[in-house]
């Protein structure tokens, strides 16, 4: 095993690190999901396609 993933596996044993990780992978996943639904408004994608992208970061919202 790496240092970096003994590091890292220490770090997450601490509830503070691993709240603060858990946010951010949050907050990055749905900037990234937001990102693909504007490209595929900008590229005039069905309407059928950004709905069902809508609803799945809708569900990805609830369940965090």
């Amino acid at each position: 095993m790496s240092i970096a993933k003994k590091y890292f596996q220490k770090q997450v044993s601490v509830p503070e690190f691993k709240q603060s990780y858990m946010e951010e992978k949050v907050k990055l996943d749905i900037e990234y999901q937001l990102e693909e639904l504007k490209k595929d408004i900008q590229l005039c994608k069905s309407s059928k396609e950004i709905i069902r992208k809508i609803n799945r970061l809708e569900k990805y919202v609830l369940a965090v």
